[in-house]
């Protein structure tokens, strides 16, 4: 466990953390809500490790955090101008939005759907992870399937202790509930999970 002061998230913790993260590594942070568990998300072997370690059943997809729409565009067949609208509105910020993938994104995160969901982390931890690491990075929840969502980093402990290879452990998250997700490749948007924000 690396503490990681919130006030100057991209310092050492958070670089070795991304370091971890480039070698298939799982790491947990905080996020706006709950502790979440990130894994390079093109990395077929580390999102099969995500579902695996959480005991997530492979038809539920994993949402992606990443840091600018260029890295959307790294991932989706297209971004309709609609939701870079919405991009630039909520983002950074507790909105996931569920566009086409591109056919190299893993399985594992599409869960066969055909669809992603993407963010812009407001957390500066979360967001930091994400640039240090230069590639898009799961963001579930950091529990096991069907267990209260960790908002400690010693929660994330009890529930993962020796089964993933690193926790960032920047306090006590917001808790509440998670991002709203909103499906874009229909419109008007179609609300997935109702959250903070309402389209």
């Amino acid at each position: 466990m690396l503490v990681v002061d919130e006030s100057a998230p991209a310092g050492p913790a958070t670089c070795e953390a991304a370091a971890l993260l480039q070698t298939g590594a799982l790491v947990a942070f905080p996020t706006e809500s709950f502790y979440g568990l990130g894994a390079v998300a093109l990395d077929s072997r580390s999102t099969e490790r995500v579902l695996h370690v959480k005991g997530r059943p492979d038809h539920k997809p994993l949402l992606v955090i990443v840091d600018s729409v260029d890295m959307v565009e790294s991932l989706a067949e297209e971004i309709p101008e609609r939701a870079r609208e919405l991009m630039r509105r909520y983002w950074p910020g507790p909105l996931t939005l569920v566009l086409r993938a591109s056919p190299h994104v893993p399985t594992a995160v599409t869960a066969g759907t055909g669809t992603i969901g993407v963010r812009i982390p407001g957390h500066p931890v979360a967001l930091a992870l994400v640039r240090a690491t230069g590639r898009p990075v799961t963001a579930p929840s950091a529990n096991p399937n069907a267990a209260p969502p960790p908002t400690s980093a010693e929660d994330v402990r009890r529930y993962f202790d020796g089964r993933i290879d690193l926790i960032l452990d920047g306090g006590t998250t917001a808790g509440g509930s998670g991002s709203t997700v909103a499906d874009c490749t229909v419109w008007p948007p179609r609300v997935l999970r109702a959250g903070p924000i309402a389209i």
